[in-house]
């Protein structure tokens, strides 16, 4: 028998790099109290699906259209997560805000990274390259990633980890984006995931 581990879902819509440094890190012993069950996207098309199966996790794809509602939809994944048993959901760039009817199924059980330092350039609207037009667009210098629980307010969750990195003259979103998820969202997102995996396994 091997000793137990936290059952992790990953929750994505697209490239799925994020899934990639959290399968790297259970490859490479960084996450060792916890491993990746599920991988559910809300699009069919999701390069991380690919990431998933090359890594050989299950993976499941749930279309909000075709469960007419939002409720309904929540209610197709809450399905297959409890019928798996899992543990901790992280959400890796998925990019469909969940209500409290979800995030209240599962207090303190889901993660997020977000790509700036919260509470700075965070809530509604603040996804992806516009997080880093706007840290740039304000002059801050430093910016950085946030791992965080997730409740029914966007980026509205206690804070697990922070990581700070420079803005360098000359940044564009898409230099800083990618420098961000290099220096800071790639390493904390695997340790905030190995912590609370620790912490559910341990019995808190």
């Amino acid at each position: 028998m091997g000793e137990k581990k936290a059952k992790i879902a990953v929750l994505v819509s697209g490239g799925g790099t994020n899934l990639q440094a959290i399968l790297d890190a259970q490859k490479s012993g960084i996450i060792k109290s916890g491993e990746v069950n599920l991988v559910v996207s809300n699009n069919s098309k999701a390069y991380a699906l690919e990431r998933a199966a090359n890594a050989g996790v299950d993976t499941l794809v749930v279309l909000k259209k075709e469960y007419g509602s939002q409720e309904a939809f929540e209610d197709a994944i809450i399905k297959a997560l409890d019928d798996r048993g899992i543990d901790l959901i992280i959400l890796a760039g998925f990019m469909s805000i969940l209500s409290k009817h979800f995030t209240d199924h599962y207090p303190k059980r889901i993660i997020n990274v977000h790509p700036a330092l919260i509470p700075s350039f965070c809530g509604e609207g603040f996804y992806g390259l516009k997080v880093h037009e706007a840290a740039l667009a304000k002059g801050v210098k430093v910016s950085g990633a946030t791992v965080h629980f997730v409740n029914e307010i966007p980026d509205g969750g206690e804070i697990i980890a922070q990581k700070a990195v420079y803005v360098e003259d000359g940044d564009t979103p898409e230099t800083l984006q990618r420098r961000i998820m290099e220096q800071a969202e790639w390493i904390i997102l695997p340790q905030a995931a190995e912590k609370i995996c620790a912490q559910i396994i341990g019995g808190e």
